[in-house]
C-alpha cells in the first residue's frame, strides 16, 4: 500500500470515439434535457399562477418538478460538455458533490413518488376527510421531512464513501460519479459500505414501492365501483404513474444493489440513464400534461399574459 499513488481526480467514462457518434450522444443528452427542463418549468409556472390549481395533489406535483429539474441538472449537462470536448476529468470535490446530489435527489423522488400515490388514495378512497388529512401544514411537513431526511441518507453515504482511499485506479466506468462505480476503484475495505448500501436500499425501496402499489389497488378497487367511463379515465392515469415508478425502482435498485463483480458497464450506464433521466422527462407528461385541468390552466395563463401585453 505504501507505493500506491492516492487518486486526486477521477476520469469519467469516455464516449464512443469519432465525431458523429458524439454529436450523436450530445443530441440525444440535449434533447432530454431540454425537454426535461421545458415540461417541468411550465408544471411549476402554470400551478403557480393559477389559484385552482393551489391545491395539495399540485402542491406536490410542483414540488417533483422543481426536483426532477435539479436532479437531471447534476448530471445530463456535464455529460454533454464532456461528449463534445472529451474532457473526461472531475475533481475528488465535484465526484463527491455529484454522488451527494445524486443519492439525495433519487431518496427524496422516492418519497415524493409516495407521497403523491397516497394523496391520491386519500383524495379518491376518503373524499370526505381528504382536506382534513391532507391540510396545508401537513403537506409542507410532509416535503420538509423528506428534504431535511435526504440530507442525513446522503450524507451517510457520501461520508463512508471518501472515508475510503482510491488507489487502485482513477477511471469511473459511468458517465457521472455514483456509489457503486466509486466502491470498485477503493483499495480499502468495502464491506461495511457495501452491507450499509445494500440495507439502505432495500430499507427505502423496500418501503416505498409496496406503499405504492398497495396505494394504487386500493384506488383501482374503489375505481371499479364507479361508472365505466370514470374507471377507464382512472386506469389510464394510474398505470402510466405506475410504469415510471417501476422503471425508476427497478433501474435505481439494479445499479445500487447489483453485486460489483458481476458488473457490466453498458448495462450500468443505460440503467444508470434510466433512473436519472427517464423519470424526470416522463414525469410532466404522465402527471400532468395529460390533465385536463392542468391544459385548462395552461390557456388561462396563456389568457393572462397576453392579456397583459
Amino acid at each position: 500500500m505504501a507505493n500506491s499513488t492516492v487518486v486526486t481526480e477521477f476520469l469519467l467514462l469516455s464516449f464512443p470515439d469519432g465525431w458523429n457518434m458524439r454529436v450523436f450522444y450530445f443530441t440525444i443528452f440535449t434533447m432530454t434535457y431540454l425537454g426535461t427542463m421545458l415540461g417541468n418549468l411550465l408544471i411549476i409556472t402554470v400551478t403557480t399562477a393559477d389559484q385552482n390549481l393551489h391545491t395539495p395533489m399540485y402542491f406536490f406535483l410542483r414540488n417533483l418538478s422543481i426536483l426532477d429539474m435539479c436532479y437531471i441538472s447534476i448530471t445530463v449537462p456535464n455529460a454533454c460538455v464532456n461528449s463534445l470536448t472529451g474532457n473526461q476529468v472531475i475533481s475528488v470535490g465535484g465526484c463527491a458533490t455529484q454522488i451527494f446530489l445524486v443519492i439525495y435527489c433519487a431518496y427524496v423522488e422516492m418519497l415524493f413518488l409516495s407521497i403523491m400515490a397516497w394523496d391520491r388514495y386519500v383524495a379518491i378512497c376518503q373524499p370526505l376527510q381528504y382536506p382534513i388529512i391532507m391540510n396545508p401544514q401537513f403537506c409542507v411537513q410532509l416535503t420538509l421531512a423528506s428534504l431535511l431526511s435526504g440530507l442525513v441518507y446522503a450524507g451517510v453515504h457520501t461520508g463512508n464513501t471518501f472515508k475510503l482511499t482510491f488507489c487502485h485506479s482513477n477511471v469511473v466506468h459511468q458517465f457521472f460519479c455514483d456509489l457503486p462505480s466509486l466502491l470498485r476503484l477503493s483499495c480499502s475495505d468495502t464491506t461495511s459500505n457495501m452491507v450499509l448500501l445494500l440495507l439502505s436500499a432495500v430499507v427505502v425501496c423496500g418501503g416505498c414501492f409496496p406503499f405504492i402499489t398497495m396505494s394504487y389497488i386500493r384506488i383501482f378497487s374503489a375505481m371499479l365501483k364507479f361508472p365505466t367511463r370514470e374507471t377507464g379515465k382512472a386506469f389510464s392515469t394510474c398505470i402510466p404513474h405506475i410504469l415510471v415508478v417501476f422503471i425508476f425502482f427497478i433501474s435505481g435498485t439494479g445499479v445500487y444493489v447489483r453485486p460489483s463483480a458481476t458488473s457490466d458497464t453498458l448495462q450500468s450506464i443505460i440503467l444508470s440513464a434510466f433512473y436519472t433521466m427517464v423519470p424526470p422527462f416522463l414525469n410532466p407528461l404522465i402527471y400532468s400534461l395529460r390533465n385536463k385541468q392542468v391544459k385548462e390552466a395552461v390557456r388561462r395563463v396563456k389568457q393572462l399574459f397576453s392579456g397583459k401585453r
